[in-house]
């Protein structure tokens, strides 16, 4: 049975009209991540990655993300469009997340502007807020997008797919 895309609106965006290669904005909106009952990200300074069929991933200045709760990981992955991705484990108070967030250190020319910039899977997470609404992750443990009410897919990752 395939499935079909749910339209989008003026208020609503749809992943399928999103770009591939991936598109990086600049976002206002003010995000913020809690973990263990501690914000640890809080910003109106994030870059939001669009990429078709997926929710967008905010990344956040590594100045506005309390750094002493991560801790590097010897994971990485690589992205066709982005380069190789290094993670981190959120660690707070006997509490641990691991490989929770990552970040590109040297990012391909064209994603540039993500260099250092750090993100975070949502599912992982105590919370994570877009202007206050509390986002829905991205189904898959491979994938973080952060999903509100005004993003529609269906989404990669999605078993119903």
């Amino acid at each position: 049975m395939e499935r079909k895309k749910e339209n989008a609106t003026p208020r609503k965006e749809s992943v399928w009209d999103y770009p591939r290669p991936p598109k990086v904005e600049d976002s206002e909106k003010h995000i913020k991540v809690v973990f263990n009952g501690v914000t640890i990200a809080d910003t109106k300074r994030a870059k939001r990655v669009l990429e078709t069929s997926h929710p967008p991933v905010y990344y956040i200045p590594p100045e506005d993300v309390r750094m002493e709760f991560l801790v590097p990981s010897p994971r990485a992955t690589f992205c066709e469009w982005k380069g190789e991705a290094s993670y981190f484990t959120v660690e707070l108070q006997n509490r641990r997340a691991k490989n929770a967030a990552w970040c590109y250190q040297k990012p391909n020319e064209r994603y540039a502007e993500l260099k250092s910039y750090i993100a975070f899977y949502p599912q992982l997470m105590d919370a994570c807020y877009v202007d206050r609404e509390a986002v829905k992750s991205q189904p898959g443990s491979f994938y973080g997008g952060w999903i509100t009410h005004d993003i529609v897919g269906p989404f990669k990752g999605d078993p119903a797919l």
